[in-house]
């Protein structure tokens, strides 16, 4: 799937009948050792509504179990919401401004080394040249503190109104988010830390992770999050890992759709290594649907992706390539989630251009939403026409077989331990509010 470049080398742990013919990744990736204090803490705060500023979001809202770690939706409702997944309506006494832009990505393996850059567009990278370690568009002091890129990118959707800060002046969280008071004195970062703090069950549980008598920090927090999630969604023993350790040998299409994917169909110059991704950029002529990752204020509803972030007009459309860990648990698929099924991605990935201009916008899955302009792009001529000339990924004749073949693969790379999460759903959170 996508480009169809040279095929990477990776040492080959073939069945001999195959030897030479594909190479496979090595199951050697690297997860730090969890401290267990520290995850289960996690797991409360993950869950806990006390992060959103109308406590009524929490970071499972939108990266749920039930629905692969995402949402089950296209483009999500965060705050201004209610329900869960696909059954997520809008909240009459608070409606939301929008839909979130952009689709809800899994989690799953984000604590492995290799995981250095998060969301669609990786607008947060490790980079060691930087005195936090880490690259972003916001300021220095922003990344600051925190004990990884992963732990970093918690502080996004908890500042952002459309998912779990709130809109303007509707909480004090909001408000200091709006007056941009965030790492400041008495701003967002203190309020949520303060709150938390303020928690009895909470300061226990931090004690033994940071020290009785050291302040809660929205730091703090953070990594207690980013420690969970490495825990709990490490995804690396699927029939496709024991496949790579020798433990198991896959099914006989399972099998051949591995040596498509590693072979002839050429999905692997981009979904490669163990996890299948590059972690590299790629455009291959996704629909857009929705209002789109822009500025705020800003009206237009296009997505340009890495460019927004490079501001280099190659970077045009491209987007990061996904994990396809868990692949069958995490639909839709796509950027802003456009595509219902795998089957359906799949054969875009085989003719993206075809695909973008063939495209029915009733496969989408959006909960209903007052206003909602949600393709005007589709309607939008030179829009297509500039996501068709970007794209990068020759189309390519698969027969049906083949394709079946491909998809059954992609159940391989299933690691059921973790479909539900090692610890799972808390019965209750500390704030006493309710869980998703």
């Amino acid at each position: 799937m996508k480009r169809l470049l040279a095929c990477l080398c990776f040492a080959s742990v073939l069945a001999p009948a195959w030897a030479g013919q594909i190479t496979l990744p090595k199951a050697d990736a690297k997860f730090p050792e969890p401290d267990m204090a520290q995850v289960r803490l996690g797991q409360l705060l993950f869950y806990d509504p006390i992060l959103s500023g109308n406590r009524n979001v929490a970071c499972a809202t939108c990266h749920h179990p039930k629905f692969g770690t995402s949402d089950g939706v296209s483009l999500g409702l965060g705050d201004g919401g209610i329900g869960l997944g696909p059954a997520r309506r809008v909240d009459p006494d608070n409606p939301p401004e929008k839909r979130i832009p952009r689709n809800s990505p899994a989690l799953f393996n984000l604590g492995a080394a290799e995981f250095t850059r998060m969301f669609h567009d990786a607008r947060l990278e490790q980079d060691t040249t930087r005195p936090s370690g880490l690259r972003t568009p916001l300021d220095e002091e922003m990344v600051t503190g925190f004990a990884n890129v992963l732990s970093a990118q918690n502080m996004f959707p908890v500042l952002s109104p459309d998912e779990m800060a709130g809109h303007y002046s509707e909480n004090d969280v909001s408000r200091a988010v709006r007056l941009g008071q965030l790492t400041h004195s008495g701003g967002a970062w203190e309020i949520i830390a303060g709150r938390v703090a303020a928690i009895p069950a909470y300061r226990d549980a931090f004690d033994p992770v940071i020290g009785a008598e050291a302040p809660i920090r929205f730091t703090d927090i953070s990594n207690a999050l980013a420690a969970f999630i490495a825990f709990e969604w490490r995804a690396d023993n699927s029939p496709f890992d024991r496949h790579l350790r020798g433990e198991e040998r896959l099914t006989s299409d399972a099998l051949e759709g591995m040596k498509l994917f590693y072979g002839a169909a050429g999905c692997a110059a981009c979904h490669a290594g163990q996890f299948q991704t590059d972690h590299g950029f790629h455009a291959i002529a996704m629909p857009q649907i929705g209002p789109g990752k822009a500025a705020r204020f800003e009206s237009h509803t296009r997505d340009t992706g890495r460019m927004r972030v490079t501001g280099r007009a190659e970077d045009a459309y491209r987007f990061r390539t996904p994990s396809l860990r868990n692949v069958t648990l995490t639909a839709p698929y796509g950027h802003a989630g456009t595509y219902a099924t795998l089957e359906g991605v799949l054969r875009h990935h085989l003719d993206p251009v075809a695909g973008l201009i063939a495209y029915d916008p009733a496969q989408a899955i959006l909960p209903e939403i007052k206003d909602a302009m949600d393709f005007p792009i589709l309607s939008n001529a030179q829009e297509l026409d500039a996501i068709a000339r970007a794209n990068e990924l020759p189309p390519q004749d698969r027969t049906e077989a083949e394709i079946a073949a491909i998809l059954a693969f992609l159940g391989a790379l299933t690691d059921p331990e973790t479909a539900q999460g090692r610890l799972g759903v808390p019965a209750s959170v500390p704030s006493g509010l309710p869980v998703d």
